[in-house]
């Protein structure tokens, strides 16, 4: 461990210790001690699990819980160092004169060279990225925890800061404790459900803390890249990033997501952008003393001021009298003063749309630039134009989802004339807010309507059938989405397609937005379905089939990718898997899904945020150019039989135990997936039904990543593949693997992540979990194919250990891999308590539970991941 990391986690450990034992007492310390010895012991080799088993069945329940907080809190605070000691890497890296990898100044120099300015230009002209924060329910923390780290975390900057005075690290150290010891007095828990509204507000959190703050600087990275003179000449840099969000318009399986919902989710989106440009143009204006004699204001700007104080004389006489001779210092606090208005639902002063307001941002940054001041006009400024272009007034498109069957069924109800039953009514009001939304903030504020299982082009015309019914000509602009998830659907994709182009309603839509068109991709439903090898190529034959339709239609296709955060949801590097797409299928734009935990680790941090962006940039840049679709073309036309021949065995082995008569049954008994649902995680229920699943079907994707990743086995992530390269590798293949893997993106990624998920399994714990369910056979299936798969992918990547290559990421796990141990040994004695025929009192089942549930928090924490 590098010693700055090692630094700062003794560090919180040992001020973590100093709160466990001041509350619990030296003798709480010394049991949290005893398992951490005993867990690191037993990697070792030096003990055994059984022996971890033993120490962990000797404490009381009660004891058992307080030790779980202890170890739930240490990951919390030893993810923050890591992070913290990220963030000064990514300095580091950005001090020479050398691009960063990975970065949009690398992006920009090598495509340079590749494309040549004028086609780079184009590049840039046509560029988009936009991430869609979702709801789904897999972020553990609560958002009272997730702030009390954060207040560590600032206390441990302001410690570590150079140049710091003896008695301010003093502070800091002083200031770190105490708010350690609030995070170890904070429930872990939640007590109460969430709801669509609290799920929003936490949204906001990041777009409060990072992202509005962020965006700026990312098109200023690429500015400066594109042309030397950054801030004292007019930007090459366009605003490219437009966020969109699932949260309090996800219907699909929410009951509790109403048209009411989705009309407060876009009020709350308004207060936050609106409070935060008002923020900025205020800060702006108080900082903009140029006076009139050095800096004179153009004839337009002039007129413009006039204008203003016969229409309001009292308002603009006083910001004259506060600013006098500084005529672009008033224009900016009237503007800010009207952005206010807009907030407040001043009609008088606000502005009709974010159009209005850009008209007044650059009539005074062209009267700067006409007086010289360069670096006024495409400064501070220029940021505030930013931001206004990438989030308007409405901070991020809200997208409507909602399943096809909730459609048909509303539609058969309408046109038989009978009485519409509550959920037809409902799916209306829908229609009707979003009427509302566009006429209040503009169609780009809420246009995209999401068709969950969508199987036929009846399911897209569906929703404009419904739209008729709800509004008539008055019916709002609509861009009608199919998702495609399971396997079945995406192979049919195409020909929903081409039944799409013969609807009116789509083609008029195509005729008014200029032959554009998006689909989205499933990866949950399809991997859980497929297994992780199968589901890769068929979503990967999706998009190759999709862009050859698209190609082929004159349509602008933009496929949305529906990823997970965990590696069995289509997790992973969020720039390697935009390179190992389909040739043609990203030209220049990437939408995906940001869920749960991933919005916290993506954007909890400015500099964390930056980094990911332009990572994805870069990618998508690169992944746009022809040098690099032809080499994947040609890695794909090479390999992909081969690749077909994996799946195809891969699939076999995962249906063969996902299929099997009992299975449902089994893993509910061996992991805690009936108990995932008391974590409260989020609005939408864990499951589709009651009662215990009796097939995959029943089940939603996140909770069946979230469960077997808490077994250490993480099998969702891995599981079929060593049956898939076995089938080739016994047919001679091995040479032609080992080269898909060097030459194929889209093959190496599948190994890489694959690799990452198996680096996170522990088989010795895994196998403790599996004897819970009573069937011999599906555990000795489950281990054997692990051990086959761990084996066959060493030998195709040629890495002597997993996580061999990836340095960084291997140090994480290893470093935590002993304290999930304790964990999962707490979590093992709960679990298997409850699980016994033995008789509970009810008092007895709820602290098993609450030491279950602690535990699935700690491990989640430790492992990173949920669902």
């Amino acid at each position: 461990m590098p010693d700055e990391l090692r630094a700062d986690v003794r560090l919180l450990g040992e001020l973590l210790g100093q709160v466990i034992a001041e509350q619990g007492g030296p003798d709480l310390l010394a049991d949290v001690e005893r398992l951490r010895k005993a867990v690191i012991a037993a990697r070792r080799r030096e003990t055994t699990v059984d022996e971890v088993a033993a120490l962990v069945n000797t404490w009381p329940v009660e004891r058992a819980v307080e030790i779980a907080r202890a170890f739930t809190c240490y990951f919390h605070l030893a993810n923050l160092a890591e992070e913290h000691y990220r963030i000064r890497i990514l300095r580091r890296r950005d001090s020479d004169n050398m691009p960063v990898p990975e970065s949009l100044a690398q992006a920009v120099r090598d495509l340079k060279d590749d494309l040549g300015q004028d086609e780079l230009n184009r590049l840039i002209a046509g560029l988009e990225f936009r991430p869609v924060l979702t709801a789904h329910p897999t972020e553990a923390r609560r958002r009272a925890v997730v702030t009390a780290i954060q207040r560590v975390s600032a206390q441990l900057d302001a410690y570590n800061t150079p140049g710091r005075g003896a008695a301010e690290r003093e502070e800091a150290h002083r200031r770190m404790l105490e708010e350690i010891d609030l995070l170890w007095r904070t429930a872990q828990l939640r007590s109460t459900k969430l709801d669509p509204l609290d799920e929003v507000r936490t949204a906001m959190a990041a777009f409060d803390e990072t992202l509005f703050r962020a965006v700026p600087h990312i098109y200023r990275s690429l500015d400066a890249a594109l042309e030397p003179g950054t801030s004292t000449r007019a930007p090459r840099s366009r605003a490219y990033i437009r966020y969109g969000s699932w949260i309090g318009g996800d219907r699909d399986g929410n009951p509790n997501v109403t048209a009411k919902v989705t009309r407060e989710a876009v009020l709350i989106h308004a207060e936050h952008v609106l409070t935060a440009l008002e923020t900025a143009a205020t800060r702006i204006a108080r900082t903009l003393t140029a006076d009139s004699v050095y800096t004179p204001p153009s004839e337009q700007l002039q007129a413009a001021l006039a204008q203003a104080e016969g229409d309001f004389p009292d308002l603009v006489s006083e910001m004259a009298t506060r600013s006098p001779q500084e005529p672009h210092r008033q224009w900016l606090l009237f503007t800010a003063t009207r952005i206010a208005a807009t907030r407040r639902r001043d009609l008088d002063l606000a502005y009709l749309s974010p159009v209005d307001l850009l008209a007044d941002l650059r009539l005074a940054q062209d009267s700067l630039r006409d007086a010289g001041a360069f670096r006024q006009a495409y400064g501070e400024l220029q940021n505030l134009i930013w931001q206004v272009e990438t989030f308007g007034f409405h901070l991020a498109e809200l997208e409507v989802r909602q399943h096809s069957q909730v459609h048909a069924e509303a539609l058969a109800e309408l046109n038989s004339g009978g009485r519409r039953s509550e959920r037809t009514e409902e799916v209306l009001a829908t229609i009707r807010t979003i009427a509302w939304i566009q006429e209040r903030f503009g169609v780009k504020a809420c246009s995209r309507y999401v068709v969950s299982f969508t199987r036929s082009a009846d399911d897209v015309v569906a929703v404009y059938e419904l739209a008729k019914h709800a509004l008539g000509e008055r019916a709002p602009v609509l861009d009608v989405v199919p998702l495609f998830e399971s396997g079945a659907d995406l192979d049919n994709s195409v020909a929903v397609l081409t039944g799409m182009m013969e609807a009116e309603p789509v083609r008029r839509r195509l005729a008014a937005n200029g032959r554009r068109i998006e689909v989205m991709l499933g990866y949950s439903d399809s991997a859980k379905e497929l297994g992780p090898a199968a589901a890769t190529m068929r979503l990967y034959d999706a998009q190759a089939a999709l862009t050859a339709w698209a190609t082929a239609n004159g349509v602008r296709l933009t496929l949305f990718h529906g990823r997970g955060g965990a590696l069995g949801r289509g997790g992973g590097p969020a720039n390697r898997a935009v390179l190992a797409q389909a040739p043609g299928s990203v030209a220049g734009r990437f939408k995906v899904t940001e869920q749960g935990e991933v919005i916290f680790a993506r954007y909890g941090h400015q500099a964390i945020a930056r980094r990911h962006i332009e990572q994805v940039t870069n990618a998508v840049l690169l992944a746009s150019t022809s040098s690099v679709e032809s080499r994947t073309a040609e890695a794909a036309a090479k390999f992909r039989a081969l690749a077909g021949q994996v799946a195809s065995a891969s699939e076999q082995a995962y249906r063969a135990l996902t299929e099997a008569p009992g299975f449902p049954e089994w893993f509910a008994l061996v992991s805690p997936l009936e108990e995932i649902g008391s974590l409260r995680l989020g609005s939408r229920p864990a499951r589709r039904g009651l009662g215990a699943p009796k097939s995959l079907d029943d089940l939603r994707a996140i909770p069946w990543v979230f469960a077997w990743a808490q077994t250490r086995v993480n099998l969702p992530g891995w599981y079929g593949l060593g049956s898939g390269l076995s089938a080739v590798l016994d047919a001679g293949g091995r040479a032609e693997l080992q080269s898909a893997y060097k030459e194929w993106p889209l093959f190496a990624s599948l190994l890489d992540n694959v690799e990452m998920s198996l680096a996170k399994t522990d088989k010795a714990i895994a196998s403790r979990y599996l004897a819970l369910g009573g069937r011999d056979d599906f555990a000795k299936q489950v281990l054997e194919e692990y051990d086959l798969t761990r084996k066959l992918v060493l030998e195709i990547t040629g890495h002597t250990r997993l996580l061999e290559s990836r340095r960084v990421l291997s140090r994480a796990v290893q470093l935590r891999d002993p304290y999930v141990d304790a964990l999962s040994h707490l979590q093992l004695r709960a679990l298997s308590a409850l699980r016994s025929e033995e008789s509970l009192t009810e008092e007895e089942r709820d602290r098993l539970s609450t030491l279950l549930l602690l535990s699935v928090n700690g491990v989640a924490a430790g492992l990173q991941n949920t669902g």
